[in-house]
């Protein structure tokens, strides 16, 4: 008993058997939102890949007009997939704040020949006087970074939310990807809801204990209490990554070089017709952005 409880590095019961892996520790699976629109219909291998045309899509254009026609194309998507928008109303709130921190550096220091304001500093002022000025070019900027970052934070969730974790890693396997490689990528897309909601009953316990710097008001104030979330938040991860390591070694995972699946991949009409309307929605996104008249600023 005792060189099999050495050998497995997992408990045993009083009666010499393994127990089972504590059910806290197992990563609970991607948070796929129940929906009945088409995207959820869709082949996984469609989905990954429309996910990747996206991302290339959105760092290719750099004009305001062809990055909010990708946004609103994302927007679409997301109430064909009945998705509820209060998920990524947190982000937004903390986008704001970059976005314009970003934007305020583009106007002040970045390249541009119109002026908003010239010069920022009054002629008047002693020795500063004169310096400084803001640019519409920069603010142009600071409104593409702000869609790239809202097209980003729509993505992702769209992906996860509408495919899971099973779904996600037969479709990167059936993009000729190693299902190893295929497993430890949606692995790690199944840990972040689950530390995100271990963080919260961190924070909770926290708070229990009397510990007040979550609800202060001040930004640096709650700063400096998150290394509270941090240390046991990392001790989490790391528990639950030996768990799944017992888990795959007691399953014999990656013992073979090719795994089947139950119940293949198959393309349909709807996958079709999905792939023809996305590859039209790039061309006139990308035509959007390379042939409009340059000299009009906001296009």
């Amino acid at each position: 008993m005792r060189n099999e409880k050495r050998r497995t590095g997992l408990p045993l019961t009083n009666c010499g058997q393994l127990s089972p892996i504590p059910s806290h520790h197992s990563p609970p699976p991607i948070k796929n939102t129940a929906g009945r629109g088409f995207i959820h219909t869709l082949d996984p291998r469609i989905k990954i890949l429309l996910s990747l045309i996206f991302t290339l899509l959105v760092f290719a254009v750099s004009r305001p007009a062809a990055s909010a026609c990708i946004a609103a194309g994302l927007i679409v998507l997301w109430l064909a997939a009945q998705m509820p928008f209060k998920k990524i109303i947190g982000y937004l709130k903390f986008l704001s704040l970059m976005v314009a921190f970003i934007t305020l550096l583009q106007m002040l220091f970045g390249p541009g020949s119109h002026y908003i304001v010239k010069p920022l500093i009054p002629q008047g002022v002693p020795l500063l006087g004169g310096i400084g000025s803001l640019k519409w070019e920069g603010l142009v900027l600071g409104a593409v970074s702000g869609l790239r970052l809202l097209s980003l934070v729509l993505l992702l969730p769209l992906l996860t939310g509408s495919a899971s974790a099973h779904e996600l890693a037969q479709g990167l396997a059936g993009l000729r990807i190693n299902y190893r490689a295929a497993f430890v990528i949606t692995s790690a897309l199944n840990l972040v809801p689950a530390l995100e909601e271990e963080a919260r009953f961190i924070i909770d316990a926290q708070k229990l204990r009397g510990m007040s710097a979550f609800d202060e008001r001040s930004p640096w104030g709650r700063l400096k209490a998150y290394p509270a979330v941090a240390v046991p938040l990392i001790i989490s991860a790391l528990r639950r990554s030996q768990s799944m390591a017992y888990a795959m070694d007691s399953r014999a995972f990656g013992a073979y070089p090719v795994r089947t699946w139950r119940v293949p991949l198959m393309m349909k009409a709807r996958d079709i017709r999905t792939i023809v309307v996305s590859v039209v929605f790039c061309a006139l996104v990308l035509g959007v952005n390379f042939l409009l008249r340059r000299d009009f600023l906001w296009l």
